[in-house]
């Protein structure tokens, strides 16, 4: 990191060798899959909350959150409104339904309510859910990184992969839930030194900053039409909540910690803890982007380098300075926003208080990605390898491919990242993928809780068209404009809603046609 001054160097390295530490200290409990796991199910309840919202605030939301709101308005601060709703479902229903069954996989339950493919169908899109997440954090660390320091976002990704790989695979779930927390509470403290600093950067602070934003109607949360055709309040309202309850409720991130819990109480307390903490600091990173975005529109000039950047970026190697310009001068903020976090750390703000704040974002990073490299190589364990390749494996041999699982995963991730280079929007990119690979799951797993009376034909038939929905809808915009008329016309964020509703309301609706033609036979 040749490109930061040596004190800043050094609080990153102090923080990375500390989180690396941790792995080692927690390494010594790891001696089973028990422990490696579950921790023993010793966890208190707050850290556990505290560990939620730690991934919940990935780096989507420290680069994401502010690019949005400074490309456009506070629309995606709807996703959080949603959050409480999901989580008393989730507390009420969910967290009972985990703990009574003892499975520590999310997906198990599908077996015993469907058959073998309804457990392998989650269990695949909860990996390509897994495998979306960890890259878009990878590409979004890769992006505030390289502007710092100047290294190729590939050889980024690969350090800060090794880092976290070596202390997930030390620790476990133990040593992942407890450098969240550590994690939390570093990059709190990093949002609100950075929005200090931009407001006493501001001339006429606070109040200028309202006025600008006002002026550009950068505090809305999105049209209140009754219309799904945009990113309207509705479409977020709803997107936010049915992605919510896919987190609460089947994600193996949020279902392995209640586990980790000493009692259900403790665990439905937990998630409590995760949405009181989530709403206010997901509102703060909305507040940073509007604060740079009036930062910049006091000082233009500042923002010259980055739209340049862009332009360069986007145009063939031999473009003339006449197409740079042009292309500069049409650019407009949304095309680079997630761009502007970085740039606002690398001109703005002291020697010194950078390494506080690259570390805020590193464990913003950090805490999701080894969360859900653990959470997968469990899946991959208990749903995979144990359930079709070795039933009769040892605890040994269990443990030493946890390990091995945890590794693999930590690559994809990276490759993943590597792959997003270049994408516009971490955040829109996030929201699409993880709405098409969370539909299908979500409405089998809601029909199998809900509905006692459907079977497998049903239930299968039922995600079979489900998943034709989600595919039309996902990809329909390609077609030929002859065929404008079969494209999808609701919103991208709708899909996770449409696809949900399509498995459970055709799987309701197939059970009762079954019971009715049951009973005109008899």
């Amino acid at each position: 990191m040749k490109g930061l001054p040596i004190i800043d160097l050094a609080v990153i390295f102090i923080y990375l060798v500390g989180m690396i530490l941790v792995g080692v200290y927690f390494s010594r409990n790891n001696k089973n899959s028990e422990q490696f796991t579950k921790a023993s199910g010793l966890i208190p309840g707050w850290a556990i909350g505290l560990s939620i919202y730690a991934t919940f605030l990935s780096s989507n939301t420290f680069l994401g959150v502010p690019g949005k709101a400074f490309g456009s308005n506070w629309n995606a601060f709807v996703f959080s409104i949603s959050m409480p709703l999901a989580a008393w479902i989730a507390s009420k229903y969910f967290v009972p339904f985990y703990r009574s069954s003892g499975e520590i996989s999310a997906y198990t339950h599908l077996e015993h309510r469907f058959g073998a493919w309804a457990r392998v169908y989650a269990v695949v899109c909860f990996l390509l859910t897994q495998l979306a997440r960890m890259g878009s954090i990878f590409f979004g660390i890769a992006l505030s990184l390289q502007a710092l320091t100047g290294y190729s976002m590939q050889m980024i990704m690969i350090v800060m992969g090794i880092c976290i790989i070596f202390y997930t695979v030390l620790g476990g779930i133990e040593a992942v839930i407890w450098t969240e927390v550590v994690q939390a509470i570093v990059k709190t403290f990093g949002a609100l030194l950075i929005l200090y600093l931009i407001i006493s950067n501001m001339p006429g602070g606070a109040s200028k900053v309202v006025e600008i934003g006002r002026a550009a109607n950068k505090f809305s949360l999105g049209s209140f039409k009754p219309e799904f055709i945009s990113s309207s309040f509705w479409v977020v309202l709803l997107y936010g909540f049915f992605i919510n309850l896919n987190n609460f409720g089947m994600d193996q991130n949020y279902v392995q910690r209640y586990h980790t819990a000493s009692s259900s109480k403790a665990a439905s307390k937990s998630i409590w803890l995760c949405v009181w903490l989530y709403i206010p600091a997901s509102l703060l990173f909305f507040i940073i982007g509007s604060c740079l975005f009036a930062y910049y529109e006091v000082n233009p000039d500042l923002v010259q380098s980055i739209k340049h950047q862009v332009a360069i970026e986007r145009l063939p190697v031999n473009a003339s300075a006449a197409e740079i310009l042009n292309l500069e001068r049409s650019l407009q903020p949304a095309d680079y926003g997630d761009k502007i976090m970085p740039h606002f750390m690398v001109t703005k703000i002291p020697v010194g208080l950078v390494g506080l704040i690259v570390s805020a974002i590193l464990s913003a990073a950090m805490s999701t990605i080894s969360s859900g490299m653990n959470a997968s190589a469990t899946v991959f364990s208990v749903d995979i390898y144990k359930r079709y390749i070795k039933p009769d494996i040892t605890e040994k041999q269990n443990l030493s491919l946890l390990h091995i699982a945890t590794v693999a995963f930590g690559v994809f991730g990276m490759i993943a990242g590597i792959a997003m280079i270049g994408v516009k929007s971490i955040l829109d990119v996030w929201w699409e993928l993880s709405g098409i690979f969370a539909a299908g799951m979500l409405g089998l797993f809601l029909l199998g809780i809900i509905s006692k009376r459907t079977k497998n034909h049903e239930a299968i038939t039922a995600t079979i068209i489900g998943i034709a929905v989600i595919i039309w809808m996902t990809f329909s915009n390609l077609l030929p404009p002859e065929y404008e008329a079969f494209r999808n016309p609701l919103h991208k964020n709708m899909i996770i809603v449409v696809g949900t509703l399509t498995i459970f309301l055709v799987g309701l609706l197939l059970s009762k046609i079954k019971k009715k033609s049951l009973k005109t036979s008899e």
